[in-house]
C-alpha cells in the first residue's frame, strides 16, 4: 500500500512556484477565508501598512454590522473571523507587531456587538475572541520596552466593558511584560479610579462589580510581579470572605516562611467551609468532612510541619484519609514515618479502606494506590452492590483489573451491560457491545471461579440476557456486526 506523501517545507517546496501558485489559486476560488488570507500576504510584499489597512477594511465593517447571523452562516462567520485574527497576528504581527497589537485590541473590542448579533450556543465564536486576547502578550514581547507604556492606557476602554472577561485576560497576560514603573503608576491609577467608584455609590451594578473585581485581580498581579506579598494580601482583605481564597494566600506566606499567618489564613478557609456546608471540623474529629477541602488540610499540615508541630501535623492527615479516603493524604503520612514504620501503618490503612461504607470510595482508592489485589477483592465482596451508573469507575476499574483478576472485571463487565440493557441506553449500545466482547474474551479464565462465586456460567449468562433483552435490535446488530460507532 503506497504511503499518503507527507505534507511539509521542504515537499511542497519541491513542488516549484509555478505549481504551487495555482494550487493556492484554485483553494482562493473555493475558500474566502483562505483568499483573505492570500491577500493579506500579498499586502504584505508592499509593506506592513498595505497590511494593516486591508485589516482595518475589515475590522469597519465588523464594528459597522448590526444584521443577525443564523445559524447556516454561523461556519462561514467563525471562518472569516478567524482568518482576519491569523492576519493580524501573523501577517501583520510579524512585519509589525506595533500595528497589530491596534487592530487585536480593535478586533477584540467588536466581541460586543458579535456576541449580540449570534446565538453562540456552541462557544465557537467565543472561542475566537479568546484566542485573540491570549495573543497579545506574543505581540507585546516583540516590541520594544520603552513603547509598551501606553499599553494599560489603551486597554482602559476594554476594561471598562469587561462583561465576558477579555479585556481582563487582555491586561493579566501583559502585566509580567511591562516596566516597574508602568506598573507602579497602573497600580496607583487603578486604586485611584476604583476608590472613587466605591466612594459614588452604595450598591455596585452587575457590570460595576465585574469591573471592581478585574481592576483587583489586576492589581494583585501586579503586586505578585512586584514581589510583594503584603499588598497583596491586603487587596485580598478587600474581598468578601465568600471571593477571598485563603488557601492561595495561606500557600504563599507558607513559601516565603511565615508559616504563622499561613496557619490563621488556611484556617479561615476552613471556617468558612464549614459554615457553608455544614460540616464539623474535620480537626474536631468529623466523620463526613467536605471532600473539596482535601487540598486545604494537606496544606495546613505542612503548615504545622513548619512550625515544628510534627504530632499536630500527622493526625490530621489520618484524619483526612480516615474520613475520605484520600490517597494522598496517606501518602503524605506515610512519607514523613520513620525507617520501616510503614508495614504496620499500611495493613491498618488497607483495612481501613476495606472496611468502609463508602464502597466506590474505597474501590478508587484501591485502584490508584494501586492495591488490585484488594480491589478484586472489594468488586467480589461487593458483587451485587455495584451501580452501572458510576460507569466512569467501574469501566476503567475492570480494564485495570482483566490481567491478573478476570472474576472481579468479569463482574464489573456484567454490571456496566447490565445498566445499558436494563434503561435501553441505546446510545451507550456500542460500550454496550465492546463489555459483551471482554466477557466473551475472559469467559474460559474464569469458568471455575464463577461458579464458586455462585454467578452463572458464561453461555447460560448470555442465554439469559438474550432472553431478557432479544427485542433490543440495535444493540445485538451492534453485537453482531462488530459496530463501534459510538467510541470514536
Amino acid at each position: 500500500m503506497a504511503r499518503k506523501p507527507v505534507l511539509n517545507i521542504d515537499a511542497l517546496t519541491a513542488l516549484g512556484p509555478e505549481k504551487l501558485a495555482r494550487l493556492v489559486l484554485d483553494e482562493a476560488g473555493r475558500s474566502a477565508p483562505f483568499r483573505k488570507v492570500v491577500n493579506a500576504a500579498l499586502a504584505g510584499a508592499k509593506g506592513p501598512e498595505a497590511v494593516a489597512k486591508q485589516i482595518d477594511r475589515r475590522l469597519s465593517a465588523l464594528e459597522r454590522a448590526r444584521s443577525f447571523v443564523d445559524w447556516q452562516k454561523e461556519r462561514a462567520f467563525r471562518h472569516d473571523l478567524e482568518a482576519t485574527l491569523r492576519t493580524i497576528l501573523d501577517e501583520l504581527g510579524r512585519a509589525s507587531p506595533e500595528l497589530a497589537i491596534d487592530r487585536l485590541l480593535r478586533f477584540v473590542a467588536t466581541h460586543r456587538t458579535v456576541f449580540e448579533r449570534i446565538d453562540d450556543s456552541s462557544g465557537r465564536i467565543q472561542s475566537v475572541y479568546r484566542v485573540a486576547a491570549e495573543g497579545l502578550a506574543g505581540l507585546v514581547s516583540a516590541i520594544r520596552e520603552e513603547d509598551r507604556r501606553f499599553l494599560p492606557q489603551r486597554l482602559q476602554p476594554l476594561l471598562r466593558d469587561d462583561s465576558h472577561g477579555l479585556g481582563t485576560a487582555m491586561a493579566l497576560s501583559i502585566v509580567p511584560l511591562l516596566p516597574a514603573g508602568v506598573l507602579a503608576a497602573w497600580d496607583n491609577e487603578l486604586a485611584r479610579e476604583h476608590g472613587q467608584a466605591d466612594k459614588s455609590s452604595t450598591a455596585d451594578t452587575w457590570d460595576q462589580a465585574i469591573t471592581k473585581w478585574a481592576a483587583l485581580d489586576l492589581r494583585q498581579a501586579i503586586a505578585d510581579v512586584r514581589g510583594d506579598l503584603d499588598a497583596f494580601i491586603a487587596l485580598e482583605r478587600t474581598k468578601p470572605p465568600r471571593r477571598q481564597n485563603c488557601t492561595d494566600i495561606a500557600e504563599r506566606l507558607l513559601a516565603a516562611g511565615r508559616p504563622t499567618e499561613a496557619l490563621d489564613w488556611v484556617r479561615q478557609e476552613g471556617k468558612r467551609a464549614i459554615a457553608d456546608t455544614g460540616h464539623a471540623p474535620l480537626a474536631r474529629g468529623a466523620l463526613e468532612p467536605d471532600l473539596g477541602s482535601s487540598e486545604r488540610l494537606l496544606l495546613e499540615a505542612r503548615i504545622l510541619d513548619a512550625l515544628g508541630r510534627k504530632t499536630d501535623a500527622q493526625a490530621l492527615r489520618w484524619q483526612l484519609f480516615e474520613a475520605s479516603l484520600d490517597a494522598k493524604a496517606l501518602r503524605a503520612f506515610v512519607e514523613r514515618l520513620g525507617d520501616f514504620e510503614e508495614f504496620e501503618v499500611l495493613d491498618r490503612a488497607f483495612a481501613h479502606v476495606m472496611g468502609s461504607k463508602h464502597r466506590y470510595r474505597s474501590l478508587h482508592f484501591l485502584l490508584t494506590w494501586p492495591r488490585l489485589d484488594l480491589a478484586a477483592e472489594h468488586v467480589i465482596v461487593h458483587a451485587s452492590d455495584w451501580d452501572g451508573r458510576h460507569y466512569d469507575l467501574l469501566a476503567p476499574a475492570a480494564e485495570a483489573l482483566e490481567g491478573k483478576h478476570p472474576l472481579a472485571a468479569t463482574i464489573l463487565y456484567r454490571t456496566l451491560l447490565a445498566d445499558i440493557l436494563n434503561r435501553a441506553k441505546s446510545q451507550a449500545y456500542g460500550h454496550g457491545a465492546r463489555y459483551l466482547e471482554r466477557l466473551e474474551a475472559l469467559a474460559k479464565r474464569v469458568a471455575s471461579d464463577l461458579t464458586k462465586a455462585g454467578l452463572a456460567e458464561h453461555q447460560a449468562y448470555r442465554t439469559a440476557l438474550h432472553s431478557a433483552h432479544g427485542r433490543k435490535t440495535a444493540f445485538w446488530s451492534s453485537v453482531e456486526g462488530g459496530t463501534r460507532r459510538f467510541l470514536t
